[in-house]
């Protein structure tokens, strides 16, 4: 068996990447790389009974060249008896309609392309992920300030993906190739340098190849020791989400007190759930204002920590409430709420649906205390972001219901309202 081989063997194995009668689609461009993979699982393909597949997108945006992409994978295809799946899309166009890189476009319509494929067949996804692609992915993540999941590398398995030549180096796969009589086509955007892969494969690695000959196998070995780490971190992450949720946010008292690299993690989890900026600075910004303060994200919202609670509020404009007059059969549905009266015995009073107002009043129920609406919230710890939107029922400046408060004692048992969410 060839040191090849072995390797995808080890990382077959080690991530437990194929089981018996596993059908496999490779994702097959012609390449040294793509073609290396679709042999390796064709000389596996006894061992595990495997079904094997392979696709291809044509992405339109090398003329002839991508033509002669597409042709060499259908005859390499019908050489060794493997079903091939074709799409074209053209990716110039539709990276101008999305505003995406033609680069990040491709790679999104690739993989929208295999997972349909995946769910059709009820197969895998073979990628021909090297371990060279790994170290210049490790090294562009670095360049863009990664955290420790970025510093991970490429993922030998994600979902229904798997990269069994993970620990294979492109080094590696051409002298593979060789020993194999493999045919294989070369990509001309490769030999560029117009995209900052390229820079970093043409320019940086040779330099740390003199520093350190093994330089692609080093990173594979720290990319699983992260991997790990990460594992760790992210369970112990996500239980600690668990203690620090509340009704309106996350208990920002709790949060301070966990360990600081856990913490940090936290809030970078934090921040990616409500779908905010996740740079590093950001998190170290949240991080001193959990004491009280807020940090404005770039994705249109606002981290803000007041009253001992954490909460991601957006920043569109406020959606005004108009006043509705309550009536014994009042319904309507407002911020994806429906309100309707269950009952009412307060009669002849011109009472209305609003939210509040300066000067409000709401009198607590077998108290006896009349306090203004801002005090009472602001006892009751409700987030300022939602006290305007609360909905009340009022006479005039004295309330008789609060949305998530309840009945004014004057109100209590004569009128009931219903709150239910969509």
């Amino acid at each position: 068996m060839s040191d090849f081989i072995c390797k995808v063997n080890k990382a077959v194995n080690a991530f437990d990447m194929l089981q018996n009668d596993d059908k496999i689609i490779t994702a097959l461009s012609g390449g040294a790389d793509s073609v290396s993979l679709l042999n390796a699982l064709i000389e596996l393909k006894a061992e595990y009974n495997l079904t094997i597949y392979a696709a291809h997108l044509n992405h339109n945006l090398r003329g002839d060249e991508a033509k002669r992409d597409e042709d060499f994978v259908r005859k390499l295809c019908q050489t060794k008896d493997i079903k091939l799946f074709v799409k074209s899309e053209d990716i110039r166009s539709l990276a101008k309609q999305r505003k995406q890189s033609e680069e990040l476009c491709g790679r999104d319509e690739r993989y929208r392309f295999f997972d349909e494929l995946s769910a059709e067949l009820g197969a895998k996804v073979a990628t021909a992920h090297t371990a060279s692609d790994n170290a210049e992915t490790v090294i562009f993540n670095l360049t863009r300030g990664a955290g420790i999941n970025g510093l991970s590398g490429i993922a030998p398995v994600r979902d229904n993906i798997i990269r069994p030549l993970i620990y294979v180096t492109r080094d590696e796969v051409e002298d593979y190739c060789g020993a194999n009589n493999l045919a294989f086509v070369t990509d001309s955007t490769n030999l560029q340098d117009e995209y900052t892969r390229n820079k970093i494969r043409h320019s940086v690695i040779p330099v740390l190849k003199e520093l350190n000959s093994d330089f692609e196998n080093t990173i594979a070995r720290e990319s699983d020791m992260l991997r790990i780490v990460n594992s760790y971190i992210e369970i112990k992450t996500d239980e600690a989400i668990e203690q620090i949720k509340t009704e309106n946010g996350y208990d920002s008292k709790l949060l301070i007190n966990l360990p600081k690299a856990l913490r940090l993690s936290v809030i970078h989890k934090l921040c990616k759930l409500n779908k905010g900026e996740v740079d590093y600075k950001i998190v170290k910004l949240i991080d001193n204002s959990l004491d009280g303060g807020a940090v404005t994200l770039e994705s249109g919202l606002t981290a803000v920590c007041k009253q001992g609670t954490l909460r991601f509020v957006k920043d569109s404009e406020r959606d005004y409430f108009s006043e509705i007059e309550l009536k014994s059969n009042s319904n309507f549905i407002y911020k994806d709420k429906e309100y309707s009266v269950k009952e009412l015995k307060l009669e002849n009073e011109n009472i209305v649906f609003r939210t509040r107002r300066a000067g409000d009043t709401f009198t607590l129920p077998k108290r006896n205390v009349t306090k203004t609406v801002k005090k009472l919230l602001n006892e009751l710890k409700i987030p300022e972001e939602i006290r305007d939107s609360l909905i009340l029922a009022a006479v005039g400046s004295e309330v008789l219901w609060i949305e998530g408060v309840g009945t004014s004692d004057r109100a209590s048992g004569k009128l009931i309202i219903n709150v239910k969410k969509k």
